[in-house]
């Protein structure tokens, strides 16, 4: 057979994982950050408990920072506020809602990306990792939750909130049973409207 007959070898194409179509559109972002949210969902209210002034936490999937700016009042201006989030443009919605606040200077915006939430440098350190609406959304779950349970501190506790409806509790259990797999103990988690959520703490021993 002539080079001509050969049938060219073409590199194998990579499968693209379905969750990594699922981000969040930046417009929706803006609307989820509306203050008329709050009448539904107080996010002062539901953090409050978890957070401590002059603490580190991480606002895992930011969006344009609907917690992340009440996290930033609750930890005060020697606390800091690492806000994760994917997409550029939601960073940069969160930073002009920050600084109109005045809450800046405990805003601390990273981008990250599917492969990783280069949280390194934090670990052990967090008193409380959020993750809002954002687990349905990663490609690696599993590898998600580790490095947000490797980001807390002892007595740490990692708070997980997904949609209902667009998540199913089926999906949700399989999700959350990977935080129980790493060790965290679960407590009981604050109600959030309209979505299922679960609350784990890291252990002190």
């Amino acid at each position: 057979m002539s080079d001509s007959d050969t049938p060219s070898r073409q590199p194998a194409a990579e499968v693209e994982d379905p969750r990594n179509r699922h981000l969040c559109p930046v417009w929706i972002g803006r609307l989820l950050a509306s203050p008329f949210r709050r009448i539904v969902e107080d996010p002062g209210k539901i953090l409050a408990p978890f957070v401590s002034r002059g603490s580190t936490v991480v606002d895992a999937g930011c969006a344009m920072g609907f917690h992340s700016l009440d996290l930033a009042r609750l930890v005060g201006p020697e606390g800091r506020v690492i806000c994760l989030d994917v997409q550029q443009k939601m960073l940069d919605g969160l930073i002009k809602r920050a600084r109109r606040k005045g809450l800046d200077g405990a805003i601390e915006p990273r981008l990250c990306d599917q492969n990783g939430l280069g949280l390194d440098d934090v670990e052990g350190q967090a008193e409380l990792v959020t993750a809002f609406n954002v687990v349905h959304e990663t490609s690696f779950p599993e590898r998600f939750l580790h490095e947000c349970s490797d980001a807390l501190k002892p007595g740490g506790r990692l708070l997980i909130v997904e949609p209902r409806g667009h998540v199913t509790p089926g999906d949700f259990a399989e999700s959350t049973a990977a935080a129980t797999v790493l060790g965290l103990i679960p407590e009981p988690a604050p109600k959030v409207f309209k979505s299922l959520t679960a609350l784990f703490a890291k252990p002190t021993g």
